[in-house]
């Protein structure tokens, strides 16, 4: 083991949050690590290099903002950036910020240890590494570990096994080969739209039909960027107040109201016309499709007769239909999926009629047959919300983990703090809008918000901050007062917390980016209220701040 070093922060994961959180806290003269597990950075867009691996909102929302000057000198080549570009971008973010040298790549937080007498979180990372932290920043994101599969059998196959979270860096062949993909959601999709046209043959293995929107990708909109890069910070706050990708809510006629405002051939224009557009906001046709099944259920059946007219085989064509309300489980955008199924080397196989037996050797086994492949990629989705911090193995003095008490779901304050664990912080955790906003712009917010309260914290000799249970309750039931009208707190997608008695709780917060922003400013505004702060049992060293080469907005 090497000497312990003391750090002011340790920041956890070098994708979009980490790298921000590194640089605003390095501007603020705090001394600061970043640990970041892959081989480089990028986070899950280091990991997740699949064929056809893409953003699903618009790449000029989908970046940073806080800087004009770094905005504009970036210009995306796509509408929708494939995972390649973003990479590219997140390497010319680090090394414009200067904070490359800050990030130890190939170097996992294995363990971290709070020690109230010391005030201090005792880190263990990579193979060998022991270092200390006044604060710990959890920047690792809430779709980051991935699930376990669980395949009978999976040891026997003889073949190539490929997880798309996980896509290695050499390149994978596809061209000629026999393909089972095990997964319908956004990288499933994405995947096999890619994969098609080279496989000798690909069968989808599906156990539920998800809704997919077409991307209507292509170059990007000139005229949609110049007018961003005009005015940078009018963008920001836009974004801020709404946290929607594809936004168009500056347009006033295209502001929705009830399904049952317009009549049904204003509903059937409004629905063709966002179909042609593409994109997420397919969400948003009609303001009332997520809380009203009749709303809702005009929005469903129109995405379905765009299936059934795509897809020639009818019958096949039904089993892709997905039986649940539009948009209660999470909203697939696509390139040509539904074209697929038209290509003769494509077979879907229903595995709710018949279920995987097991792998074999060469091969996957259902309840009525068995398919003989050479390449099983496993697009099984990941452990939501809780998967990065069970991973990273933290304890407070009571041997407690930051998830010890979310049997009932995630309890936070604000998605950025847990009561039980002092200084410790997880931007775009459960209970912000994280997973339904700007996940950018909030990994911004939060490492902002977070500083703030460092700040706060030295100029009043406090050495620590910990969430008050009665604060984290009254969040927690805000959050799940708030999802009560919504049609999606049925579903059962990873969003949603299911109790053995029944009960559920939406885990991201639905009342809107300025809405969430408000609330977090209030606290702010208020000497953060709702956090116990104690002060520091030993002299604390001020660190000077200094002032910053690239100037946060």
């Amino acid at each position: 083991m090497q000497r312990e070093k003391d750090y002011d922060v340790i920041v956890v994961g070098a994708g979009f949050g980490g790298i921000y959180a590194t640089h605003h806290f390095a501007n603020e003269g705090l001394k600061v690590l970043c640990l970041e597990k892959g081989e480089e950075i990028g986070g899950v867009w280091h990991h997740n290099r699949y064929p056809g691996a893409r953003v699903d909102g618009d790449s000029i929302d989908y970046c940073f903002h806080f800087s004009s000057e770094l905005y504009r000198d970036w210009r995306w080549s796509e509408r929708y950036a494939g995972q390649d570009e973003i990479l590219r971008y997140l390497n010319f973010v680090v090394d414009r910020l200067g904070v490359r040298d800050s990030i130890r790549v190939r170097t996992p937080l294995t363990g971290a240890e709070w020690r109230p007498d010391e005030q201090r979180y005792h880190v263990t990372a990579g193979e060998d590494l022991r270092l200390t932290t006044r604060f710990l920043v959890m920047a690792t994101g809430n779709l980051t570990e991935p699930r376990t599969p669980t395949l009978i059998g999976l040891e026997d196959f003889k073949g190539e096994v490929r997880r798309t979270s996980r896509w290695p860096r050499e390149p994978v062949r596809i061209a000629g080969r026999r393909i089972g993909v095990i997964g319908t959601g956004s990288s499933g999709v994405q995947s096999i739209t890619a994969m098609a046209p080279d496989a000798e043959h690909l069968y989808v293995f599906q156990r539920t039909a998800h809704y997919s929107v077409p991307a209507r990708n292509g170059p990007l909109d000139a005229a949609r960027y110049e007018a961003v890069a005009a005015d940078v910070p009018a963008a920001r706050a836009r974004w801020l107040g709404s946290g929607l990708f594809d936004a168009r809510e500056h347009e006033e006629d295209s502001r929705p109201r009830p399904a049952s405002a317009y009549s049904q051939a204003v509903q059937q224009a409004r629905l063709e016309e966002q179909w042609e557009f593409g994109g997420q906001g397919m969400h948003l046709v009609f303001i009332d499709q997520t809380t009203d099944i009749d709303s809702n259920t005009v929005v469903a059946d129109f995405v379905r007769n765009k299936i059934r007219g795509t897809v020639k085989d009818t019958a096949l064509a039904e089993k892709l239909c997905p039986k649940y309300p539009f948009g209660t489980r999470r909203l697939i955008i696509d390139t040509g999926y539904y074209e697929v199924y038209n290509r003769e080397n494509v077979s879907l196989v229903d595995i709710s009629e018949n279920p995987i037996e097991r792998i074999t050797e060469t091969g996957i086994q259902t309840a009525n047959g068995h398919y003989e492949i050479d390449l099983l990629v496993l697009a099984l989705g990941f452990n939501a919300f809780r998967g990065s911090l069970d991973e990273a193995n933290i304890r407070n003095e009571k041997g407690q983990s930051p998830t010890s008490r979310w049997d009932r779901g995630p309890r936070t304050l604000l998605g950025l703090m847990t009561a039980g664990f002092p200084n410790l912080f997880t931007l775009t955790g459960p209970g912000s809008p994280a997973t339904v906003g700007h996940l950018v712009l909030l990994n911004e917010y939060h490492a902002t918000w977070v500083s703030d309260l460092i700040r706060h914290m030295d100029a009043h000799g406090y050495a620590t901050a910990e969430a008050d249970e009665g604060a984290e309750e009254r969040w927690t039931s805000h959050v799940t007062e708030l999802a009560q009208p919504l049609l999606r707190l049925q579903g059962n997608d990873y969003m949603v917390h299911r109790n053995e008695d029944g009960s559920r709780a939406f885990i991201p917060y639905v009342g809107g980016m300025g809405r969430y922003i408000e609330a977090a400013d209030l606290v702010r505004a208020r000497g953060f209220d709702g956090l116990h702060f104690k002060p520091a049992t030993s002299p604390s060293i001020r660190v000077p701040r200094t002032s910053a080469t690239l100037a946060d907005n």
